[in-house]
């Protein structure tokens, strides 16, 4: 068994340090997310039995306000139990006000908590982040000033996550939205932007902007993110298959704009929005201060890998025999897998 001494010395190779805990921390459940991961937990019971005031949500209740009246009656630590949409309205609060923020993993993928290096598998744990935790900074994200934890995927995937299906059979609903879409008869979206090399994309079939760069060259840990503190933001483009022999582009920036003649489907952390034109992406370093328990593994999957060319995933990409439905899901499989 690892010893506290070299947990916390190998937490600190990824920049986490020792902090006192909080004095009075809130912790906001959904006891529907991940089909009721936290109840299976008991997490509400293991939260209180820390001296961890717990609010249980109720269906339909404003979260946003809920925190704002737990912030205005002294909380200094806001954590949430959910899935990622919940938890980025969480981490905008607690960045706003400069206090730490806890994940805990009782979503569906979980895949913030994954990146930050928890455990998923260990709900209850991740409650030690309150009472004996390590904390260190990482950035969020932002499209028309909304904030992201994760990514806002548009074009295919934005329109998937707009069909009532989704939810129950997302692979399903995303090839039958891409054949759909990218098919002799489909429409692809009027998506339009100018890449790192100064290309202009105008016939674009999927953009996914991400909170710090995917690991796309690693088939190991495809879909996670090596660091959450780069102060960039990832952009995967996927043109048309129509449009010549590359379809796939991907870089980093702090900041990225997005035409569209009208309103555009997105997802945003997985959940579907509408934004109006033009999307206007930037990245803030260092803004939220997370903690994880000390027995977590505090990294990434990715991070642990070395980093190598993505040319291989580009060369899948531009293979004359996968249709567009087939690239797209070899693309996403690994993010989905996760």
């Amino acid at each position: 068994m690892e010893s506290a001494g070299r947990r916390r010395r190998r937490l600190a190779r990824y920049g986490w340090r020792p902090v006192e805990p909080p004095r009075r921390p809130v912790l906001f459940v959904n006891p529907r997310s991940g089909d009721g991961a936290a109840g299976r937990a008991g997490l509400v019971e293991r939260a209180r039995e820390r001296g961890i005031e717990t609010v249980v949500l109720a269906p339909g209740q404003d979260l946003a306000s809920t925190v704002r009246t737990a912030l205005a009656s002294g909380a200094d630590a806001l954590g949430m139990a959910g899935g990622d949409g919940s938890l980025a309205v969480v981490a905008t609060a607690a960045a706003a006000q400069d206090i730490p923020f806890v994940c805990v993993p009782a979503g569906t993928r979980n895949h913030f908590a994954l990146d930050l290096g928890l455990n998923r598998e260990d709900v209850a744990g991740a409650l030690d982040a309150f009472t004996d935790g390590v904390e260190r900074r990482v950035d969020l994200a932002e499209v028309n000033g909304r904030v992201f934890l994760n990514n806002v995927s548009l074009g295919v995937y934005g329109e998937a996550v707009q069909r009532p299906a989704y939810r129950g059979a997302k692979m399903r609903t995303l090839v039958e939205t891409a054949q759909s879409v990218l098919g002799p008869s489909g429409q692809v979206s009027k998506l339009s932007l100018t890449d790192d090399a100064g290309r202009e994309h105008a016939r674009l079939a999927m953009v996914l902007v991400s909170n710090n760069p995917y690991a796309l060259d690693r088939a190991v840990a495809r879909g996670t993110r090596p660091a959450l503190d780069t102060g960039r933001l990832g952009v995967l483009v996927l043109d048309s298959p129509d449009t010549g022999p590359l379809p796939g582009h991907a870089w980093s920036t702090p900041e990225l704009e997005v035409g569209a003649p009208a309103a555009v489907h997105a997802g945003i952390d997985g959940e579907a929005v509408e934004l109006a034109p033009p999307l206007r992406f930037a990245v803030r370093p260092g803004a939220l201060r997370v903690r994880i328990p000390v027995h977590h593994p505090g990294a990434s999957p990715s991070a642990r890998i070395p980093e190598r060319p993505s040319h291989r995933l580009f060369a899948a990409l531009r293979r004359p025999d996968r249709p567009g439905h087939r690239w797209l899901f070899a693309l996403i499989r690994g993010r989905d897998r996760n």
